[in-house]
Parts: structure tokens; sequence; C-alpha cells
């Protein structure tokens, strides 16, 4: 049974992102060159982005939102990049597999027919579970590992 579901943040509300990322060591992880505190015009700018780039939220079992990420447009509207990936810390432990399976059924229904991502080497949990997920390794280049997924139909 899945513990998360999906919200597409068609508002663009940015006050579910600003209490998940209150803490600072939160903020830092998501991106460590953003203003401390949250500043919502930063992240207005940074994570809903541009006009096709589309924000999500995760929900557990009581519809409480415990985790985002955003799937900007990539090389091409069927190309989406996903970025600003965030879990409380009380879902993490398992949830990573729901959450890239979110991730990809999302971008599909965007039109995607691939799904990109980047991350950091020295976080070798995320990188087997991408890897597990059947993503593939395109590059590393300072200190990031670049990686695809072609998404089935």
């Amino acid at each position: 049974m899945s513990r998360l579901t999906l919200h597409r943040n068609h508002t663009r509300d940015l006050s579910p992102l600003a209490r998940l990322l209150a803490d600072p060591d939160d903020l830092a992880l998501v991106n460590p060159h953003a203003a401390q505190p949250f500043d919502p015009g930063e992240w207005a700018m940074k994570w809903v982005g541009e006009r096709d780039d589309e924000t999500f939220y995760l929900l557990d079992h009581e519809g409480r939102e415990v985790g985002f990420f955003a799937l900007r447009v990539g090389i091409g509207p069927e190309v989406r990049h996903l970025t600003y990936v965030f879990v409380e810390e009380r879902m993490r432990g398992g949830t990573g597999e729901e959450l890239a399976r979110l991730a990809e059924t999302a971008a599909r229904d965007l039109g995607a027919l691939s799904i990109t991502l980047k991350v950091e080497l020295d976080n070798e949990p995320a990188l087997n579970l991408y890897r597990k997920a059947g993503y593939e390794e395109l590059s590393r280049r300072g200190g990031m590992a670049t990686m695809r997924r072609d998404l089935d139909g």
C-alpha cells in the first residue's frame, strides 16, 4: 500500500514549502546557496521557476505535506528534470522508491518521454536508489552525477 500521494501545486502555493524548510539544516540540504531563513520571493523564482515548470507536494496518509519536488522542462518538453527533492526526516527510509515512482508518473502525465536529475556523488543512498530505479549515469562533474531514465508509456 502506498504511503504517499501526490498533489500537483497548481496554485504555486509556497506556504507548505516554507513550513517544510523552516529548519536551516533542511533548507541547506535542499539548496546550500539559499538565503536563510526561508525567503518566499527567492523560492518563488527558484522552485516555481518558469511558467512550464511544475511543482508537487508529497502527502502522507492524513493529507499532510511531507515533501516536495519540481519537474522542470528539460531539453524540449519531452524531457523533465527532477529537482528540489525533499522528504521530511520522519518519512525517510523506504520513501525514496515511492517518491521516484510518483515523480516518474507525474513526468509521464506532463508528456515526458524521459526524466533527468542530478545527485551529489557523496549521497550514496540517493545514487543507489536511482540506479535501482533504472536511471543511467550520463556524466560526473563538480561532485554531481547527471542521470537519466527513459519512461515507459
